[in-house]
């Protein structure tokens, strides 16, 4: 139950950090630079899957055997 907690807040994270870039990206001029809140979108989202993929070795998550 942590970890599916903790994978739901890095995405919320992950949007949060689009969502900041998005003004950035509309006007163009900024004191921070667009790439540092879409460097931290790609760097959480690693993070997630890597949780993923550690989760689903373990046996913390199983996934579908036959998704059909």
């Amino acid at each position: 139950m942590l970890l599916k907690a903790i994978l739901v807040c890095l995405l919320i994270f992950i949007v949060f950090n689009l969502f900041r870039a998005l003004p950035i990206m509309l006007k163009g001029k900024s004191d921070i630079p667009m790439s540092r809140y879409l460097g931290r979108r790609v760097f959480f989202s690693v993070i997630a899957f890597v949780l993923l993929l550690i989760a689903i070795a373990t046996g913390v998550i199983e996934p579908n055997a036959r998704p059909y």
